[in-house]
């Protein structure tokens, strides 16, 4: 009869424990109330990590434009460039000749081909110190053309000019500009096309082989923009060249394989780390209220439930952590876009936290076995 009274508080913790298990976050919120100082320190560590994921990927993708931006502003389906030596495509290296030309030119299925000429040069307004630039030389824009192609003019004497290369030549539409001696007029300005680090100065086909000649080359296109819908491969082994898409044909420039790609690998490195330093203190934090655990379980309350609990707890604090952190990357990455080649974009910003929300999860699943394998016998006392 003594036991009844016990028996009856017994099962009224049980059916508390069972009438919380839907809300799958008794034990947390309490660990969140209770254990502040904790979770604090965890949420600033994952904000601290988001905001060097961010910034990093902001910079990449700031990079990535001024490396690529006028490659991918060409006009055509695919780009054409010479096989190179090594048997890889080079925007460096590559030289259209004229069989390769006339191929693509009379092949089944090309609408159009638009010779591109890409070269490295200098130059100067006024008694102002010279400016690096990007020679593209290509016709005057058509149909459903890119943004380099919209620069090119219509004249030999005249160029069009980025909105980079004008501010750094500090002309405007009707100024003059110096290439390898040459005076030429500005005809137009617009446009955020970067090639290599170095802005665009767009001028027309004739004009541009003649200043290639005087830097040293042989006038020759650098690439073809091909319109159409050949057989690519045939053409491009028939005429030993290649032909891929505009994004496909990033590869070819060398600086963009090695920027890029040191910059993924940290980024990669950070979300690893990210995980682990998730997992790890949920790993603690689940050791060290493994007793509470299997008290609960002893009361009834089902692993499933449980289970919800500790990841219900963990996204709390990756989403306060990741939604600071990205807050700091906005704010920082639009005072830095004025010094700093920064993107801010959906791909820079929302991407990287919902990586980071992920890969902590996984991070904090690992905890998990000492949900699941916590023993309710031990909160019974039956290892005393």
């Amino acid at each position: 009869m003594s036991s009844r009274p016990g028996l009856a508080r017994l099962e009224s913790r049980l059916r508390t424990v069972r009438d919380r298990e839907g809300t799958t976050v008794f034990v947390a919120w309490r660990d969140l109330r209770f254990a502040r100082g904790r979770f604090v320190l965890i949420g600033s560590v994952v904000a601290l990590i988001t905001l060097l994921v961010g910034f990093l990927a902001g910079l990449t993708g700031g990079l990535a434009a001024q490396n690529v931006s006028a490659v991918l502003g060409l006009p055509g389906d695919r780009l054409v460039l010479q096989q190179s030596s090594s048997g890889q495509p080079s925007f460096g290296e590559s030289t259209i000749g004229r069989e390769a030309r006339v191929g693509w030119q009379t092949a089944a299925g090309v609408d159009e081909v638009v010779p591109v000429g890409i070269v490295q040069g200098r130059a100067t307004a006024g008694a102002a110190s010279a400016v690096g630039v990007a020679l593209f030389g290509l016709p005057a824009a058509g149909s459903g053309a890119g943004t380099v192609a919209s620069l090119a003019p219509d004249r030999d004497d005249e160029v069009g000019l980025s909105a980079a290369a004008a501010s750094d030549l500090g002309v405007g539409v009707g100024d003059r500009v110096t290439i390898t001696g040459t005076t030429y007029r500005v005809a137009s300005v617009g446009g955020d096309a970067w090639y290599s680090h170095t802005p665009v100065l767009a001028m027309t086909p004739d004009a541009w082989a003649a200043a290639d000649r005087r830097l040293g080359g042989d006038g020759a296109p650098t690439a073809l923009a091909v319109s159409g819908s050949p057989d690519w491969d045939a053409v491009a082994d028939r005429t030993h060249t290649s032909a891929a898409s505009h994004l496909g044909s990033l590869t070819a420039l060398e600086t963009f394989k090695s920027e890029v790609g040191s910059l993924a690998l940290m980024i990669a490195m950070l979300f690893g780390v990210s995980a682990l330093v998730v997992g790890a203190f949920f790993t603690v934090w689940t050791m060290q209220r493994a007793g509470d655990v299997a008290v609960l379980k002893a009361l009834g309350a089902s692993t499933g439930s449980l289970v919800r609990d500790a990841l219900g707890q963990a996204l709390v604090v990756l989403v306060v952590g990741i939604g600071v952190g990205t807050a700091a990357v906005v704010g920082l990455g639009a005072l830095a876009g004025g010094a700093l080649p920064f993107l801010l974009s959906p791909l820079t910003t929302l991407v990287p936290a919902v990586a980071m929300a992920a890969l902590g999860l996984a991070g904090a699943a690992v905890a998990l076995r000492t949900v699941t394998a916590a023993d309710p016998l031990t909160a019974l006392g039956s290892n005393r």
